[in-house]
């Protein structure tokens, strides 16, 4: 069975740093693009981030760029969110989730976290 489990949410000020981890099992980890994607409170999903099952190739919600970055290390089946210069607008829910289709992108996300917390306060 698929499992992704995310961690290291938590509180930061304005400005600060926060790093997200997904430790995946229950399938070849490195056959898949992966991705992150955040709920804020009474908002809708929002894509942040995706990876190529290799590392190969990022992409980011223009919302991140140049503050965020994805990144796996398929050895471990861990992915990684490094977010910097932190805002408010960036508290909420992380999810790590899986492409639906090995070796290929953006055919839908099949298989999901349970989301770790991020809040971003003065």
């Amino acid at each position: 069975q698929v499992q992704l489990v995310e961690s290291g949410g938590g509180l930061a000020q304005p400005g600060g740093s926060l790093r997200l981890s997904c430790v995946a099992s229950g399938f070849t980890f490195n056959n898949y693009w992966m991705y992150w994607v955040r709920q804020a409170p009474g908002k809708g999903l929002e894509w942040v981030s995706s990876i190529h099952y290799l590392g190969a190739v990022t992409h980011y919600a223009e919302s991140v760029k140049g503050r965020f970055t994805i990144a796996r290390d398929n050895a471990g089946s861990t992915l990684f969110l490094q977010m910097n210069s932190l805002k408010s607008e960036d508290t909420a829910i992380y999810y790590c989730a899986r492409d639906s289709r090995a070796s290929s992108a953006y055919n839908g996300l099949d298989s999901w976290g349970k989301g770790t917390l991020v809040t971003v306060s003065t």
